[in-house]
């Protein structure tokens, strides 16, 4: 039962440049049901015909795009992203609030117009990237230019995205506790920076591995290249929801 609710919480980053080289990824991982993590290079160069290939095998989707523009212009590509009936999907908070509520608007115009169609779809979720996970604090204070502590900044876009009326936010899994606490608890907080012990963190700044960051309370985990890069992608995997499930039981049992 543990594994199961591990597996419901574990979003896998296809990151590949094509479809064919995540196809592969998607045999070594047949049969578990985890989120399956869509980004930049692989919907650039496969479309929404490779978000439908997931749906068909009934994985839920997390379409990871970082929107990012004038507010009419997010909110009529959140009506086309809503309309292919992805799971969840994201905008940096950096846009502010005028933004992200344009981005729940135009997820509710797909909505309506699918209810029109004759469909029922659910509305997806909508997240906020706060912070990158490479970010550390010398680039937040030199180089994007906003003073202060990872955390804090974290904390004040959290705070902007449950004002617009977000579903969650994008951080590391460092910052859990606090988003939670500040936002409420079922304010949901989607981690990616999650590196199994013993592994390289590659260009990630803030990591915990997958335990540490489930006994923070976050809500979803985003796990790439220990899975996608491991000799055997299945065997990393099933290592990963171990140890989730093993965190998960400990928390119920408190």
């Amino acid at each position: 039962m543990q594994i199961t609710a591990a597996a419901s919480r574990l979003m896998v980053a296809l990151d590949y440049p094509n479809a064919a080289a995540a196809e592969r990824l998607l045999t070594e991982l047949k049969g578990i049901p985890c989120y399956m993590k869509v980004g930049m290079q692989l919907f650039y160069a496969a479309g929404p015909a490779f978000i439908e290939r997931l749906q068909r095998d009934g994985y839920r989707v997390f379409l990871d795009l970082k929107m990012h523009d004038i507010p009419n212009t997010v909110k009529g590509a959140a009506q086309s992203i809503a309309s292919m009936g992805v799971d969840m999907f994201n905008v940096h908070a950096a846009g502010g609030v005028k933004m992200m509520e344009a981005a729940l608007a135009g997820a509710a115009l797909a909505g309506t117009a699918a209810k029109e169609a004759g469909s029922t779809p659910e509305q997806p979720l909508v997240i906020a990237v706060t912070q990158l996970t490479s970010t550390d604090q010398r680039v937040l204070n030199e180089e994007i230019g906003i003073q202060g502590t990872v955390e804090d900044a974290v904390v004040h876009y959290a705070r902007l995205a449950r004002l617009a009326g977000l579903h969650g936010v994008v951080a590391s899994p460092l910052e859990v506790k606090r988003i939670k606490e500040t936002c409420d608890a079922s304010f949901i907080t989607v981690t990616p920076g999650i590196r199994p012990q013993g592994a390289e963190r590659g260009d990630q700044s803030r990591v915990m591995t997958p335990g540490e960051a489930i006994r923070q309370g976050t809500d979803y985990i985003v796990v790439g290249r220990p899975i996608t890069a491991a000799p055997s992608p299945r065997q990393a995997a099933e290592a990963i929801l171990a140890e989730m499930a093993e965190a998960l039981a400990e928390l119920s049992s408190r």
